[in-house]
């Protein structure tokens, strides 16, 4: 009897057996997909192996129901990679499974892929030579629009010119000879033509020629032959380089020499927005060797992506974001990590929660490729990795064409507000300077990193602020949709009437957000054309592309937006750059906020003045001489990263220690409570002072159910299996409580 082992998409840790059927032995294996029963259920599932050892089992194996996709859908060192995130980060294989492989694959899916056809046109078999042909065109000489469509289906097929024979669809015959399909149905019916359809791709075909990259200026010439010579020693290289100094032209010159060795290169970008600009450029030199995976791509379009890798002709080059490591790389020869600090190649929610740029280190070294980590700002551990000499390192410190780094001018606004000279959020050095820039024709960049219209929407009386039913937050004011929100849960409520706790009937709101912000720009500049770029203007599949061309073609004189403006856009006509509340992102009770905060700021400051011009940035803060601001001021990165690294080795921080978050939630507090004190006890008698909790999280309650944190510190010396050993030891011993079975716990391993 021939068993299979199959990888189910369900939090599952290990495989399960099942009995391949006579009928199926001769067609299955490993990598394909089969579906099975499990429990009372039915799942997609991918064989793992294949073999014929009896299972020891006291219940009855079932068998595999049918093959649902014969030819392997994954590469062997798939499997390894997905076993090493598992392992790695404390998850299940099935989950590993389940967020790699596209939904479309899945029968459980509401998306089932299905092959994209067309109907094709072609001249029956009869009609292939020339004196048969003149029999066809007396068949039809009586009408005048049937012989057209006849002589335009000739001339677009190239059918008697040998050699340049094309397929002809039945839309392109009909749009050249402008007939309706009534007139092409009537020369199928006198069987002089017939139709026919054909699977076609989903996938975008660049048509246009490509052309040679750009020669790089001395600087980038440098850092690329640098990057080569730590290639030769090192794995993994960062590119510590200033903003619009050209890092994007390097990599261009990096994915050429990879595709000269006939090796795969991966593109990687922290989020869907960079993919709009930094797509063109690539297109242009890589052309239909290019594709393109993220999340606004359709789920049969994924499929697509995937097929068209696991063939020996696939795509050469990938741009994508983090999911993007689990594609069917055949010959990974290079990744390159852009913008490699952000936080947003964390996958924080479902499992797996892994970091792409660390995955794909390991999914690269896999491979025998190299890694190229890119950033003008680099996070704490890539730049300590780099110092201490487990990365090569290539500083490029210049702008393109010697532009120089924007002015930085801090602004009191606790002097300002003092001496009531605040009479908005906007300070008065910024709206006069953005005046100048705005008369000059130029463009405005504002930074809030808070979307919604305030944060907060109050009782006039009593200060009474609504709150969330599933969660411990306060809910922001959405002015455009009339509404409170959850940036949580999502949970939207109707503004309240009346105060339930004085009976008040008056509300003002109170901070503010990028929806404000743009309210108050368009009072003070009437006649201007703004944009918000934030989640709530950019959900839709082209929103994003919408608002970035905008800007980018000046019909946009001033642009306001979260985070997703600091993100490597290059636009040519911002002059000014407003940072609105560098204090929110200072304060924000976390080990990393300062770092975060650094990089947000930084970054932003570096859209300003990008062509031949020094850009101006006015930073709005309360503590204009703290250290870190200081540090932004003078764009001095290494004095930021010196004050942190003295803060976390000192507290037991990464880089010198390894953070395991475990949150674990259940809908009743005193349960979810108990039940971390306990496992909290466990863990202290395997690891002793490593384990700090349980606490009760910032946010306390989220979606209904209450949580508590348990940190563990470990140092980089210990050995990251016996550590996953005791946890595992740990877990085991708290399932023996019943009420354990019922509560989530969730492992995040260097969370972010």
């Amino acid at each position: 009897m021939v068993y299979a082992e199959i990888i189910l998409p369900l939090p599952l840790q290990h495989t399960y057996t099942y009995a391949v059927p006579e009928s199926m032995e001769q067609h299955i294996q490993s990598g394909c997909l089969v579906l099975v029963p499990f429990g009372k259920k039915k799942y997609t599932g991918v064989v793992s192996y294949i073999h014929q050892t009896m299972p020891q089992y006291d219940f009855e194996i079932k068998e595999i129901l049918s093959i649902e996709e014969k030819v392997p859908v994954f590469r062997k060192q798939q499997l390894r990679f997905w076993e090493w995130i598992a392992q790695y980060y404390l998850c299940r294989l099935g989950e590993v499974y389940k967020a790699a492989l596209p939904s479309g694959f899945k029968r459980e899916s509401a998306q089932t892929y299905k092959p994209k056809t067309e109907t094709y046109v072609r001249l029956q078999a009869q009609y292939l030579n020339t004196e048969s042909l003149h029999q066809a065109f007396d068949l039809v000489k009586r009408s005048s629009k049937q012989e057209n469509l006849l002589l335009v289906f000739i001339e677009l097929s190239r059918i008697f010119v040998k050699g340049q024979e094309r397929e002809v669809a039945r839309k392109e015959v009909l749009d050249k000879s402008q007939n309706d399909t009534a007139v092409l149905n009537a020369l199928v019916n006198k069987g002089i033509l017939e139709t026919y359809d054909k699977q076609i791709s989903r996938l975008e075909i660049y048509n246009k020629p490509v052309v040679v990259p750009h020669a790089l200026n001395v600087s980038q010439e440098n850092a690329y032959r640098d990057i080569l010579l730590n290639f030769r020693e090192k794995d993994v290289c960062l590119l510590h380089g200033v903003t619009s100094s050209g890092k994007t032209e390097i990599y261009i010159h990096l994915i050429a020499e990879t595709l000269k060795l006939g090796r795969q290169v991966l593109l990687l970008l922290p989020e869907i927005a960079l993919t709009t600009q930094i797509t063109g450029r690539l297109k242009h030199v890589f052309g239909d060797k290019l594709g393109i995976y993220h999340s606004r791509v359709s789920d049969h379009e994924r499929v697509e992506i995937w097929n068209n890798l696991l063939g020996d002709d696939g795509y050469q080059v990938i741009i994508g974001v983090r999911s993007s490591v689990f594609l069917p790389f055949k010959d990974l020869g290079l990744v390159i990590v852009d913008e490699e600090h952000e936080t947003s190649y964390k996958q924080k929610d479902p499992a797996p929660r892994y970091h792409a740029r660390n995955a794909a280190i390991v999914l690269a070294t896999m491979h025998g490729g190299k890694v190229l980590l890119g950033t003008a700002t680099p996070s704490l551990e890539s730049y300590y990795n780099a110092q201490t000499g487990k990365y090569g390192y290539v500083h490029l410190p210049v702008r393109f064409e010697d532009v120089d780094l924007p002015e930085t001018i801090p602004v009191d606004i606790k002097e300002l507000k003092r001496k009531k000279r605040m009479k908005s959020f906007l300070s008065p050095l910024l709206i006069e300077k953005m005046s100048v820039a705005l008369d000059a024709g130029d463009q405005v960049i504002l930074f809030q990193n808070r979307r919604g219209f305030a944060p907060l929407y109050v009782c006039r009386t009593c200060d009474w602020t609504p709150k969330c039913k599933n969660c411990d937050v306060s809910l922001t004011y959405h002015k455009s949709i009339h509404s409170l929100s959850c940036h949580y849960c999502g949970h939207t409520y109707r503004l309240p009437q009346q105060c339930p706790s004085c009976g008040d009937i008056h509300f003002s709101d109170k901070g503010f957000g990028t929806e404000k912000v743009e309210e108050e720009v368009k009072e003070l500049f009437p006649g201007i054309t703004t944009d918000r770029l934030d989640l709530d203007n950019t959900r839709s599949k082209t929103s994003f592309e919408q608002i970035i061309s905008r800007f980018e073609k000046g019909k946009t004189q001033v642009l306001i937006g979260t985070q997703m403006v600091s993100k490597g856009l290059d636009f040519d006509r911002v002059s000014v750059v407003g940072i609105l509340s560098a204090d929110s992102m200072m304060n924000y009770p976390d080990f990393r906020a300062h770092e975060r905060a650094y990089h947000l700021m930084a970054q932003v400051s570096g859209r300003a003045g990008r062509r031949k011009k020094q850009g101006l940035v006015v930073l709005q803060t309360s503590y204009p001489d703290s250290p870190l601001i200081q540090s932004v001021i003078r764009n001095d990165y290494e004095g930021m990263y010196r004050s942190q690294l003295e803060e976390r080795q000192l507290f037991r921080y990464p880089p010198f220690y390894r953070i395991i978050e475990i949150n674990i939630k259940h809908k009743q507090e005193n349960i979810v409570k108990n039940l971390a004190e306990e496992y909290a006890l466990v863990l202290r008698t395997l690891m002793g002072d490593r384990v700090l909790g349980p606490d009760k999280p910032a946010i306390g309650r989220m979606q209904a159910l209450y949580i508590r944190k348990i940190l563990l510190k470990i140092e980089n010396a210990a050995s990251l299996k016996a550590v996953h050993a005791a946890l595992q030891d740990a877990h085991r011993k708290m399932e023996d409580i019943l009420a354990f079975r019922s509560a989530v716990v969730q492992y995040d391993v260097d969370p972010l």
